[in-house]
């Protein structure tokens, strides 16, 4: 059983926590992911940063330009990350815009991410239908979860083809707008994310943008299996660095 299945299957409220490789700190991608993993993340996202990062808010796109700016590549993230199965259990997700993969090379990338135990890619600006007709067989080939986002614009006939070719999680965001923590979940958030539970999906769903406080986290916990912290965590990292008390403190708030 695959890491993400064997997470969804024996756990509710999952938190799963982004931030971006090699930020603020070019070598911070290790030492952040198992500082993440000893303070209890139960999953992983690891941005790929990208100049053009077109739904990522501030803080994100703030980080990306440091990470660039620290020479940060796919490359260097495949090499920073080839030993992590090591020490690393828990599941980790890479996201990341298509331009990077595209001219890594697609197959390239599907096959690192396969060997050194990546579970799952998320990248928003791939076309659904251009993943189907080009892509979908070597992601299922070399076992790894190509998660979709929705949004509360999406179709419910969209959803739940969506649903139909997913392999790990659908990604739910939450409101129309890029990445940024948020304060509360509004009613008409909520009435999204019972409208897409009222569809009977097959595949779990974390719920992510405008979730970093234990309030939100909370709140999108009853409507999903868990939540995505992004933006709030990425700030943390800028004011303390890869300190593993505070990144650990960060975890403690969020989930109790």
């Amino acid at each position: 059983m695959n890491r993400l299945k064997k997470l969804f299957e024996s756990q509710e409220n999952i938190c799963s926590v982004y931030y971006t490789a090699g930020y603020p700190t070019v070598n911070d991608t290790m030492p952040v992911l198992e500082a993440l993993q000893e303070g209890g993340a139960d999953l992983v996202e690891i941005g790929m940063p990208f100049s053009d990062p077109l739904a990522d808010g501030p803080t994100i796109q703030a980080s990306s330009e440091q990470a660039l700016d620290n020479g940060m590549s796919i490359q260097l993230l495949f090499e920073q990350l080839e030993t992590m199965r090591e020490s690393i259990t828990i599941p980790v997700v890479l996201m990341g815009y298509f331009n990077p993969v595209f001219k890594f090379g697609v197959e390239k990338f599907i096959g690192k991410c396969q060997e050194i135990g990546v579970d799952g890619v998320i990248i928003p600006d791939l076309p659904f239908d251009e993943y189907r007709e080009l892509y979908e067989n070597l992601f299922n080939e070399a076992g790894i979860a190509n998660i979709f986002l929705i949004t509360p614009q999406t179709s419910d006939e969209r959803i739940r083809l969506i649903d139909a070719h997913s392999t790990g999680f659908i990604y739910v965001v939450s409101s129309a707008s890029v990445t940024g923590a948020k304060q509360n979940v509004q009613q008409n958030q909520i009435d999204y994310f019972n409208r897409v539970n009222s569809l009977g999906l097959q595949r779990p769903r974390l719920i992510g943008f405008g979730i970093g406080n234990r309030d939100t986290f909370a709140t999108a916990c009853q409507h999903a299996a868990g939540a995505i912290i992004g933006s709030a965590f990425v700030k943390l990292l800028g004011e303390h660095g890869a300190d593993k008390q505070q990144i650990k403190a960060f975890i403690n708030t969020i989930k109790n």
